[in-house]
């Protein structure tokens, strides 16, 4: 009544005022104070309608029947007004009897009723799920709307508990909000939520929920309203956008993870991590193993009759799983018949994809029997192969297997898959390309490296080389020891700046030169002069060098430097240093303008040991280079009991394995 504005009157059995409401003094002026214990006739009622009144109410207070009809009242301003009347008979416990009147005037209570008529059409009528639940979150109120989002009729829902008939989403999180709501007063607006519904279990839909307490005019909470959007269209479209999205983050990533290098087992391991977790849950790369026999490998089929050699080079995996077991270990070498999915694949150089695995299916995937079970055992429920194809060849596959994802693999995952695979493809070609030409590269410059004489006249000598690491191209760095006449020695290490087999050519040349130079006794100084003049005919090549020449019969050294850094000098029980030489300009850039050559003389005494290196084992990225000197003379405080084994210390201490590099050392101990 006080939400609807209705003035409420409670007469006894006297017809005197017992209850007088706020609405009634609002309506007819009259206090509190002035009208209760008074005769409401003589109150309310004009003269001539005083008997009717009169009579109507001795017709109540007997009869027990209501009465309703519409009559003029006094205001306290001396005015008339026409309001309707609702009057019925109240009785307490003890037995007393009452009159109840509700009075509106009627223009109010035509709009009244019109609102609650247009509420209940709007209720009834509205698209947007509606529900009351009391403070206990039990339904008071449903309307046709939530009936068909929810698949529940309302007589399945009022009177219940909201979380034991709730007919969609996460019954726990809703009920819990509801409770934050009824505590706090804060609405909950567009709450996302995602389930099934009983009529359609197989289809998942969304909603949009908001909740919002109720409250009398008084301020007391009386409970909670629901509205309930289906949103599943908006939802799967939103799906949809994110799914493409990260679709684009994905091949974005890939683009920046596949190919960092230039390393074949590198390539597949990156992409098989690419792979996994966002495609896949176990990924296997395997190329044709006679696309590892060079470019264009080897004619024809691998084996014939439909069969071919598989080389593994990659498998991961999202989480621990035996069907890694069951995939070829990376380096194995496997025969896939022709019923293997993978031998299809690269057969048709097209996609196959098993959505929903059978237990035969199994069997075509695995290598063999117990790969099949190891497989069944996983779980593995959706397979997929790939084809890599670079340049309108087949280089092989990419083997995809989803075990704990549940959704099967759908036509955007076999473009997604293939994106990869084309972007991969091209790297695994220029990795098995470039390793060709650094095999080729490498072969020529060890080719060219020398081995020590067995026999030097006061001298004895160690070396090492080692290339780059795998990912870079073969270097131009080189050394040299050559015996000269009257029982000298000279002592040679350079580096040709650049890489390939270009750069390992040009240092060959420069090998041979200086071979040639050395045997006609020229003064080191004078043999780097004419070095300078070939290296500039190898344009665009720069080297630098260090050329030395030790004479046994007068104990000395006689060293020049092109641009080189300075040997280290490790006298018999003394600090090792680094030898203060001219260092020159570099061999093809002329001496125009530089740093003219020099030559300087070195006594050396029996066990005197002179370093000769490359700038591959002291120089790196993140330490500068007076630092990485320093640890190499620290490193040859400490003798070995060969010269041997300082080499192999020394590279194990200052060689790191990603060094984009090569290196050549040369140790000369002086023996008397």
């Amino acid at each position: 009544m006080d939400l609807l504005g209705v003035a409420a009157v409670v007469l006894d059995s006297d017809g005197r005022i017992v209850l007088w409401s706020p609405q009634a003094e609002q309506l007819l002026g009259y206090t509190p104070q002035e009208a209760l214990g008074r005769p409401a006739a003589r109150l309310l009622v004009a003269d001539e309608h005083l008997d009717l009144v009169l009579d109507l109410f001795r017709q109540v207070m007997e009869s027990g029947e209501g009465w309703e009809g519409v009559f003029r009242v006094h205001h306290k301003d001396g005015s008339t007004r026409l309001l309707e009347w609702r009057n019925m008979r109240l009785q307490d416990d003890t037995g007393g009897l009452y009159a109840l009147g509700l009075a509106q005037d009627q223009a109010t209570l035509r709009r009244v009723e019109r609102d609650l008529a247009l509420s209940a059409r709007l209720v009834d009528q509205s698209p947007i799920g509606l529900a009351v639940l009391r403070p206990d979150l039990r339904y008071v109120a449903v309307n046709p709307a939530l009936e068909r989002i929810g698949g529940l009729p309302a007589e399945e829902l009022l009177g219940r508990g909201f979380r034991e008939s709730v007919p969609f989403g996460d019954p726990d999180r809703l009920e819990d909000a509801m409770r934050a709501v009824l505590a706090t007063g804060t609405p909950l607006l567009d709450r996302h939520v995602v389930g099934r519904v009983p009529s359609e279990p197989a289809a998942e839909r969304a909603w949009s929920v908001s909740l919002y307490r109720l409250e009398d005019p008084g301020g007391r909470v009386i409970g909670v309203a629901m509205s309930v959007v289906d949103v599943t269209d908006r939802h799967l479209a939103d799906t949809e956008a994110e799914r493409a999205r990260n679709r684009l983050a994905l091949i974005a990533d890939a683009s920046v993870r596949i190919g960092t290098t230039l390393d074949l087992e590198q390539t597949a391991r990156e992409l098989a991590d690419v792979a996994v977790p966002h495609l896949a849950d176990v990924a296997a790369v395997d190329v044709l193993d006679r696309v590892l026999s060079g470019p264009g490998g080897r004619p024809g089929p691998d084996t014939g009759e439909g069969h071919v050699l598989i080389r593994a080079l990659a498998v991961a995996a999202a989480f621990p799983s035996v069907a890694v077991d069951a995939a070829d270990r990376p380096g194995e070498l496997a025969r896939y018949d022709e019923g293997r999915l993978v031998t299809r694949c690269v057969a048709t150089a097209r996609p196959v994809v098993i959505p929903e695995v059978s237990g035969a299916d199994l069997r075509d995937i695995a290598r063999d029997e117990r790969a099949a079970r190891l497989l069944a055992r996983a779980g593995v429920h959706s397979y997929m192969a790939v084809p890599l194809i670079a340049r309108g060849e087949v280089l092989g596959a990419i083997d995809l297997k989803r075990c704990r994802n549940p959704e099967p693999f759908t036509e955007d995952d076999v473009l997604l898959a293939t994106e990869f695979a084309s972007r991969a493809a091209v790297c695994i070609d220029n990795a098995r390309w470039y390793r060709e030409q650094r095999q080729t590269a490498l072969t020529l410059q060890r080719s060219m490296l020398p081995e020590i004489p067995r026999r030097l006249v006061g001298l004895e000598a160690a070396s090492r080389y080692q290339p780059a690491r795998a990912g870079s191209e073969v270097g131009g760095d080189w050394f040299d020891v050559i015996p000269m006449e009257r029982e000298r020695t000279a002592l040679v290490v350079g580096d040709v700046m650049g890489s390939g087999i270009t750069a390992a050519t040009a240092m060959g040349r420069l090998r041979t030169a200086t071979q040639t130079l050395a045997r006609l006794a020229l003064d080191p100084a004078v043999v780097l002069r004419h070095l300078d003049e070939i290296t500039a005919g190898l344009d665009p090549y720069i080297a630098t060098c260090i050329y030395a020449v030790y004479d046994p019969h007068r104990a000395q050294c006689c060293i020049a430097n092109a641009g080189h850094l300075p040997p280290v000098l490790v006298r018999r029980g003394g600090a090792p240093r680094l030898l203060d030489l001219p260092s020159g300009t570099p061999l093809g850039v002329g001496q125009v303008g530089g740093v003219a050559l020099r030559s300087i003389t070195v006594g050396l005494d029996p066990g005197d040991v002179l370093v000769l290196y490359t700038d591959g084992l002291v120089e790196t990225r993140d330490q500068d280079i007076d630092t990485r000197l320093a640890a190499l003379t620290g490193l040859l405080q400490t003798q070995d009991a060969t010269l041997g084994d300082t080499c192999d210390r020394l590279l194990g201490a200052l060689r790191r394995p990603d060094t984009p590099d090569d290196v050549a050392l040369l140790m000369a101990r002086v023996t008397g």
